[in-house]
């Protein structure tokens, strides 16, 4: 094997390495958008509440639960009777 290599070859070379580096970054910058894309997801609608949450886990009073009327309107997780009459005018 000889050290000597043809220009032609040289040039291969490094269309072959550009090549392949672009690759890379592309498939870099795909992962990095479906990451982000997975981070800024909205929360699904109807969840619980994250300050009645952590009172209730947290086992005290400082956001008191409303114990009377519609539990779920209050929570969110339904849409209130009260809501529903006023928009039939």
């Amino acid at each position: 094997m000889n050290g000597v290599s043809e220009p032609s070859q040289t040039v291969q070379r490094v269309k072959v390495g550009l090549i392949g580096l672009a690759a890379v970054v592309l498939l870099i910058a795909l992962a990095s958008a479906i990451i982000g894309s997975a981070t800024r997801e909205r929360p699904v609608a109807g969840t619980a509440q994250a300050n009645l949450v952590a009172a209730m886990a947290a086992g005290n009073d400082a956001a008191p639960i409303p114990v009377e009327g519609e539990p779920l309107a209050q929570m969110g997780a339904a849409p209130s009777a009260n809501m529903q009459d006023s928009g039939e005018k």
